[in-house]
């Protein structure tokens, strides 16, 4: 129990440090930009008063350093700032259509895991038999489908038949509406990961078939798949759920195209509004967000390493 607490204090002592590493590093980014975020906030009619002004008022004159600790300020209360020439809250913007980028995430995620899972464990058992090759086969074409060529193609085939456009329905309102509406951008998402998944369950399902702890157990005449269900299983999750951590920010990044190609209101929209109107804040808030909801991703799912394999416990 002291090594598990241990493990998870070390994990959570991370966090604060790699998030104020990402603000840092986004924060720093934006601010090679050669974008004036006061002529972009007040427009081409703006005087050279009124745009020192705006610069004097949002501390834009401040060295690069002072500006960062505001920043960072504002930041612990949930402020990303202003934008356009309403001073419009970058965070009502950004925190708006994070949900739906989350939702689509996950869905994606979901579909993957459904799909993936089963075949990497059937073509482990089966390997080098046909179901492993067509599996394998199916696998590596997956993989080599781009998300945003399959999402193009799944909107001229089904457009008329399934909703590829229009406004999402709430899941509170419509469950189906809902479902159907992001159903084709969640499989375009969730094919390619489908394909690495299951090379990396298969793969890791192997290793531990061919472990000692596994011929024991079936020469004690152990059916084979009490076997597989209770011991293979679970040590062989370790790896997959690797994969799974990192494969979640891929989808946060894929899921931010797809959106915009199957006229989803989420954080594709913002960021490509943000670049269109020239607004500095938004595009950093919008890259900001989605950076930091992959860093604590990435920190629940190494803390989910304990509770699939004990033996992480005394590391």
């Amino acid at each position: 129990m002291n090594n598990l607490l241990r493990l998870i204090g070390r994990r959570l002592l991370m966090l604060p440090i790699t998030i104020l590493g990402v603000t840092f590093l986004v924060f720093a980014l934006m601010s090679l930009s050669p974008i004036d975020p006061a002529y972009s906030a007040l427009g081409d009619t703006a005087s050279q008063v009124q745009l020192d002004a705006y610069r004097e008022l949002h501390g834009l004159n401040q060295p690069f350093l002072v500006q960062y600790f505001n920043y960072i300020i504002n930041l612990f209360q949930g402020d990303l700032g202003v934008y356009g020439q309403a001073s419009q809250s970058v965070s009502d913007k950004v925190f708006t259509a994070l949900p739906l980028t989350i939702q689509l995430t996950f869905l994606g995620l979901a579909i993957a895991l459904i799909v993936a899972f089963p075949l990497g464990i059937i073509a482990a058992i089966f390997r080098d038999k046909w179901p492993d090759q067509v599996i394998r086969l199916l696998s590596v074409a997956s993989i080599a489908t781009p998300s945003f060529w399959l999402a193009i193609l799944l909107v001229v085939t089904f457009i008329g038949k399934l909703p590829v456009s229009g406004k999402l329905p709430e899941f509170s309102d419509n469950p189906g509406g809902w479902l159907l509406r992001m159903l084709l951008p969640a499989c375009a998402l969730a094919v390619p990961v489908i394909g690495q998944l299951t090379r990396v369950v298969r793969t890791s399902m192997v290793e531990e078939l061919n472990r000692d702890y596994v011929r024991t157990a079936l020469g004690a005449g152990i059916p084979k798949n009490i076997v597989i269900g209770r011991n293979v299983l679970r040590n062989a999750l370790i790896t997959p759920v690797t994969v799974i951590g990192l494969r979640v920010g891929y989808l946060m990044g894929g899921a931010v195209v797809i959106e915009i190609i199957f006229g989803l209101a989420g954080m594709g929209r913002v960021l490509v509004e943000g670049i269109q109107q020239n607004w500095v804040t938004v595009v950093q808030g919008a890259a900001l967000v989605v950076a930091l909801a992959f860093v604590i991703i990435n920190i629940l799912v190494d803390l989910l390493y304990v509770v699939i394999n004990p033996r992480i416990r005394g590391v």
